[in-house]
């Protein structure tokens, strides 16, 4: 806005400033994580182009008298939340109080969006060695401001497996593969503990050998939870069969992370998982 002179009576204040006008812009269709403010009015008199996002504007009148040439203030980018909180060593996405209680878990991912589902994904793919996956979920979320589709029947997923109703997991699963949305590790490593917890091992073990044959490798607690069933079930020969396949075609978790998933853990389950596929 040019200005007739660079000092202005206090009788012309009222004047100056009735002749502002500020313009509000669309809401943003993103969540309120995603938006940040930059300062910004126009004036009738001397309207110039809005240079800067126009979804990103704060309505505050004592901005008008900055400096137009001035650079604008950093925005700061958006971030997903960390896994822990970095001073309590507390989880920083928490699980609802009860679980099995659909209608909470579902009311609260309705209420809180997807992020926290999100952000539960991404530190499981990391933690399997799966940074790169991860990095390509948070940039789309990022960078085109989407939630993947993957996540979203994921949550789901995952809302029923915690409840004990690992069918309904499964029927989540079959509609994602019928929508054309492809699971990833995650997916499979909710899914199939979901199963060997409710006892369907022979389910739990296909997918052990599908997630294989899709390129992925299945995580330690998976395995251990497949194995753990089966010999539950006293099927032994094919909890020997799914650790040979695994070892057989390089899809065996990391040995340290069986390691630690294995260790207080009485029984077969250990010394079976440690001499098939490490040879210990």
């Amino acid at each position: 806005m040019a200005l007739r002179s660079f000092f202005l009576s206090k009788s012309q204040l009222p004047t100056l400033f009735s002749r502002l006008s500020f313009s509000p812009s669309p809401p943003s269709r993103y969540s309120s994580s995603f938006r940040q403010t930059t300062p910004f009015c126009t004036s009738p008199e001397t309207p110039e182009p809005n240079k800067q996002n126009p979804k990103l504007t704060n309505f505050s009148p004592s901005d008008s008298d900055s400096d137009s040439d001035a650079a604008p203030p950093p925005l700061d980018k958006p971030k997903i939340p960390p896994p822990y909180n970095p001073f309590s060593k507390e989880p920083a996405i928490k699980d609802p109080d009860d679980p099995k209680n659909l209608q909470e878990v579902f009311a609260k991912i309705r209420e809180e969006g997807l992020m926290n589902s999100a952000a539960k994904m991404f530190d499981g793919l990391s933690q399997d060695g799966l940074t790169h996956e991860a990095l390509e979920l948070f940039s789309r979320i990022k960078d085109r401001g989407e939630m993947p589709d993957v996540i979203a029947h994921t949550a789901v997923m995952e809302a029923y497996a915690n409840a004990g109703q690992a069918k309904d997991a499964h029927k989540v699963y079959l509609r994602m593969l019928a929508s054309g949305v492809a699971p990833n590790a995650y997916t499979y490593r909710v899914l199939i503990r979901g199963l060997a917890k409710a006892g369907a091992v022979n389910e739990a073990s296909k997918y052990v050998e599908e997630m294989v044959g899709r390129g992925m490798r299945p995580s330690a607690g998976a395995c251990v939870s497949v194995v753990e069933g089966l010999l539950r079930a006293e099927m032994e020969d094919e909890a020997t069969q799914l650790l040979e396949m695994l070892k057989a075609k390089g899809a065996a978790p990391e040995e340290g992370k069986m390691r630690d998933v294995v260790k207080g853990r009485r029984g077969s389950v250990p010394r079976l998982v440690m001499n098939v596929l490490y040879g210990k």
